[in-house]
C-alpha cells in the first residue's frame, strides 16, 4: 500500500510557527522606552473571536479589542485586560495607539487612515 500523500493544507500550515512572537517597545511622549509587548501572529480565528465578543464590525473598536486580546508581556501573560480598552482609546493620542495596532496587524509604511481606506 502506498504511503499517504501529504495534503497541501498540511504542507502550508507546517511552514508557520504560531508561537513565534514579535516585540514592540512602547515609548512615552519623549521617546523613552516604557515597556515591551509581544505579539504572536493574528489568525482569522483570533479576528472572528474578537468580532463575536465585540458584537461589532467597527474597525477602531475591533483593533483595540484585538490589541488587548493579543498583547503579551515577555513572560507570556496578558499586557492589557479587555477593561483597558476605554482607557487606551480615551487617554492616549490616537497616533500612538495606531502605531501599536498597525504593528500588531503587521502593517508597515502606511498610516492607519490609509489602512482603513483600503
Amino acid at each position: 500500500m502506498a504511503a499517504a500523500k501529504e495534503r497541501l493544507v498540511d504542507k502550508w500550515i507546517s511552514g508557520f510557527d504560531l508561537k513565534q512572537r514579535r516585540k514592540f517597545t512602547i515609548q512615552d511622549a519623549n521617546g523613552d522606552p516604557v515597556g515591551d509587548v509581544y505579539f504572536k501572529a493574528v489568525t482569522r480565528s483570533d479576528r472572528l473571536r474578537v468580532q463575536d465578543a465585540a458584537n461589532s464590525e467597527e474597525a477602531l473598536k475591533l483593533s483595540t479589542l484585538m490589541l488587548c486580546q493579543m498583547a503579551e508581556l515577555e513572560d507570556g501573560t496578558k499586557a492589557f485586560s479587555m477593561g483597558d480598552v476605554p482607557k487606551l482609546q480615551r487617554e492616549l493620542p490616537e497616533t500612538e495607539l495606531n502605531r501599536l495596532e498597525l504593528f500588531l496587524f503587521e502593517v508597515g509604511g502606511i498610516t492607519f487612515d490609509d489602512a482603513k481606506n483600503d
